[in-house]
């Protein structure tokens, strides 16, 4: 009987997922959230695996599966599958591209790639421990390495033997403040149509940030509607890339600029949390406070001596209210930069499994990107 209530008559076993093409492959994933953002983890994508083995750094996997399985990305993170605000993950193991590490992952998003993601690496923290990737964890807190496209990062997750728990937090790679011109060190003046010359800092940490007040662009980053937020930062982005060049220490795959952060303009130490909203890539909005974004903000906190060392800052996203904590745990060198080492906390959760399927001949079994 289930096997006809799947599909009608016939084997069983190849009845339990409908129709499908059989040259596509059938994708499997874990659906989580942090702070409200989603990320869809793709445990294994064989294709990745395969040239994983083969020798590719990390870096060089994150080029390969754009160039040959971009496909994926579209069909998991665009409609009918996924929105305009679907994030997700790759878990690749072993090889170059692990390093030693736990596990591996590659960031995707509705446009592309990411090299580093805060809310990702917190819930990758807890599937690592609850699905096995890390080989004697330790209660009552596990250490999980992870290898970001930007570099290691380690999460700390709560254990209690038997499932992970919250919060968690992560150690950042070096975040440092990128620019050094105007009045203040990492202050950049920036011509932005529509809204005239404001002042930016421009802040990494794991990806570059643009940083200012709302309130610079006539806006207040608690109040004003979020369309006209996301397309104030959007113009601010794309007037970052037209008049700055980026450099990264390591690797010129990571000297871009991911997207804007929009302030409440309370940079200056606080009990009380201080509000952002993060627009990255293509008009794409962070429903958490954005970890990656709250290295950046710490360590550009830290560089104009506005918090010292294992001071912590709470940090609201102004679209769902969630919060992140952050510090700067120790200072380092990166290339010529001053950096810190940031720590960021948040909490993660599951929402469910999915198995996804795609029919040869549909037009659109790659999704089609709306917004």
């Amino acid at each position: 009987m289930a096997a006809a209530a799947a599909g009608g008559c016939g084997d069983g076993e190849g009845r339990r997922l409908p129709p499908r093409s059989l040259t596509e492959p059938t994708l499997h994933t874990v659906e989580m959230h942090t702070g409200g953002e989603p990320l869809r983890v793709i445990p294994r994508l064989e294709a990745m695996e395969e040239a994983a083995a083969t020798g590719l750094s990390l870096l060089a996997l994150r080029r390969h599966m754009a160039a040959t399985q971009d496909h994926v990305r579209r069909a998991l993170m665009h409609e009918p599958r996924g929105h305009d605000g679907m994030y997700g993950a790759v878990v690749v193991r072993g090889g170059a591209a692990a390093d030693g590490a736990d596990l591996a992952v590659l960031f995707l998003h509705g446009s592309g790639y990411s090299a580093m993601c805060g809310h990702a690496v917190l819930a990758l923290g807890r599937f690592a421990l609850d699905f096995g990737l890390v080989a004697a964890p330790q209660c009552p807190e596990t250490a999980v390495r992870l290898r970001c496209p930007c570099g290691p990062v380690t999460a700390f997750v709560p254990w209690d033997g038997y499932r992970s728990g919250n919060p968690v937090r992560f150690h950042s790679v070096p975040a440092f403040v990128a620019a050094t011109g105007g009045a203040q060190a990492g202050d950049v003046a920036i011509d932005v149509p529509g809204h005239g010359k404001v002042v930016v800092d421009i802040s990494y940490g794991g990806t570059f940030y643009a940083f200012l007040s709302a309130e610079q662009l006539g806006l207040d980053v608690c109040s004003s509607r979020t369309r006209d937020l996301v397309s104030a930062a959007s113009a601010v982005t794309e007037a970052v890339k037209e008049q700055f060049k980026l450099h990264h220490p390591e690797s010129e795959d990571l000297a871009f600029i991911y997207g804007t952060i929009l302030t409440d303009g309370k940079d200056a130490f606080s009990e009380e949390p201080t509000t952002n909203i993060c627009v990255f890539a293509d008009e794409q909005v962070d429903r958490s406070p954005t970890g990656s974004g709250v290295t950046a903000r710490i360590a550009l906190q830290y560089h104009k001596g506005l918090i010292q060392l294992n001071q912590s800052r709470t940090f609201r996203s102004s679209t769902t209210g969630s919060l992140f904590t952050g510090k700067a745990v120790k200072e380092a060198k990166f290339g010529d930069y001053n950096a810190v080492v940031v720590e960021v906390s948040g909490e993660a959760f599951y929402t469910g499994t999915a198995t996804f399927t795609l029919e040869e001949e549909d037009p659109l079994k790659y999704g089609f990107f709306f917004k």
